[in-house]
C-alpha cells in the first residue's frame, strides 16, 4: 500500500468517496417524513400520508425520519457495498498495525534522516533495535526519494555525510552499517539533542 495518512487514505476510499455514508444512502432508499409550514393555515403540518405505509427509520443525529421505499434488491445492493467497505478497512487497519508501521507509524515525508539514541540498551535490546530499523528500511524507506542515518555518541556517527538517494543498493548499504555499529558505544548527555539538530540542520531534510 501506498505511504498516504489515513486521512487521505479516506478521501481515496472512505464511504462519502463512494457515496456509502448514511446521509448519502437514505435518500437512494427512500424519502424524508417531513413536517412543513403551511400558509394557508398558518401552522406546520406533517406528511402524515405516509405514516403506516412504509418501514420507517430515524437518524439519531438529527431525529430525521426516512420512509424507506426502497426494493429488497437495492438494499442488498448496499448492504454488499459496506460489507466490502468493512473488508477493506479491516485490511488498512491489519497494515497499519503490523511490521514496522506498527512502531514507526507510516512515513510520509520523501527526505529523512533517522536519529540512533541506543542508550544503555542490553546487547539483546540492541539487536531487537537494529531488527527494527533493518525492517522500517526494506519497507518503507524503499518508498521515498532521500534518507540517511546518524547514531547519537559522544562522536556523532553518520551513515552518509548527506542525505543519499533511495536504491536498492543504498539500503542494503544502509542495514549493513547499522549492522556493523560497535553496541558499547555510549552516547553524552547531550548527544541525543546534537544528533537531532544534525539531522534538521539540512534544509532538504522533510522531518
Amino acid at each position: 500500500q501506498p505511504l498516504i495518512s489515513s486521512s487521505k487514505w479516506l478521501q481515496l476510499h472512505g464511504l462519502k468517496r463512494n457515496k456509502l455514508s448514511l446521509s448519502q444512502i437514505l435518500p437512494q432508499i427512500g424519502f424524508q417524513h417531513r413536517e412543513d409550514y403551511v400558509t394557508t393555515l398558518g401552522k406546520p403540518v406533517a406528511s402524515r400520508y405516509a405514516a403506516g405505509l412504509f418501514p420507517q427509520y430515524m437518524r439519531a443525529q438529527d431525529g430525521s425520519v426516512y420512509n424507506l421505499t426502497a426494493k429488497k434488491e437495492l438494499i442488498l445492493h448496499f448492504v454488499d457495498c459496506l460489507m466490502r467497505a468493512i473488508e477493506l478497512y479491516k485490511q488498512r487497519m491489519d497494515w497499519l498495525t503490523s511490521a514496522s508501521r506498527q512502531i514507526f507509524g507510516v512515513i510520509q515525508e520523501q527526505c529523512i534522516v533517522i536519529v540512533l539514541d541506543f542508550g544503555t540498551a542490553s546487547p539483546t535490546e540492541f539487536d531487537l533495535c537494529c531488527d527494527a530499523l533493518s525492517m522500517v528500511l526494506t519497507e518503507q524507506v524503499t518508498q521515498i526519494a532521500k534518507f540517511n542515518l546518524i547514531r547519537a555518541a559522544w562522536d556523532l556517527v553518520r551513515w552518509q555525510p548527506q542525505p543519499a538517494a533511495v536504491s536498492e543498493q543504498a539500503v542494503s548499504s544502509a542495514v549493513k552499517w547499522l549492522w556493523r555499529l560497535a553496541r558499547a558505544d555510549t552516547a553524552s548527555p547531550g548527544s541525543s539533542a546534537e544528533a537531532l539538530l544534525e539531522a534538521m540542520g539540512d534544509e532538504t531534510v522533510s522531518s
